[in-house]
């Protein structure tokens, strides 16, 4: 072996144990044995996003959760007409869990702000480990379920009672 080799071992077993500690440190993976995370993290893929690259935009179904490793970027809702600013998700945020799971249309566009690294990883990977990890279908159901709670109640504890279109909107935790 040459030190190149080596190197390019040491690389990938790096990059590796960074995956599984950003795993480790996200939600939607809270509680997984460290076998399955280990899978996770040897499937997932690192792409780098020119700043003004869109990750996914409204409408695709691309089936990839996002894992921001470093960067910044902008979530989007609108058409081609017109396009709003959301918010901005920074080094740390996890986005499009729920596309793990099933097939799911973006609502949304995120794009690259600024130079952003991901790590990705597909619906089909995700599936395909999930089969060795089947006892683990309940945990993801209940995290899934604990975050639509919180987010409902963090919209409640900023709920204005007297707008008549806001109350309309509230009740997602009894889907």
């Amino acid at each position: 072996m040459n030190s190149s080799e080596g190197k390019t071992d040491t690389g990938l077993s790096c990059e590796f144990q960074e995956n599984l500690n950003l795993l480790r440190e996200t939600y939607f993976f809270t509680g997984f044995p460290l076998e399955a995370l280990k899978v996770f993290a040897y499937l997932c893929k690192r792409e780098v996003f020119k700043e003004g690259e869109y990750l996914f935009s409204t409408g695709d179904d691309d089936g990839q959760a996002f894992f921001v490793i470093s960067g910044k970027t902008r979530l989007y809702f609108g058409n081609d007409d017109q396009e709003y600013a959301v918010r901005d998700y920074d080094e740390g945020a996890f986005l499009g869990g729920l596309s793990l799971i099933g097939q799911m249309r973006r609502l949304f566009s995120l794009q690259a702000v600024t130079e952003t690294t991901c790590l990705i990883l597909t619906r089909e990977k995700f599936t395909r480990a999930m089969e060795q990890f089947q006892d683990q279908v309940p945990r993801i159901f209940k995290t899934l379920i604990d975050r639509i709670l919180q987010w409902e109640e963090r919209f409640l504890a900023d709920f204005d009672t007297g707008c008549e279109a806001c109350r309309k909107k509230v009740g997602v935790s009894i889907i």
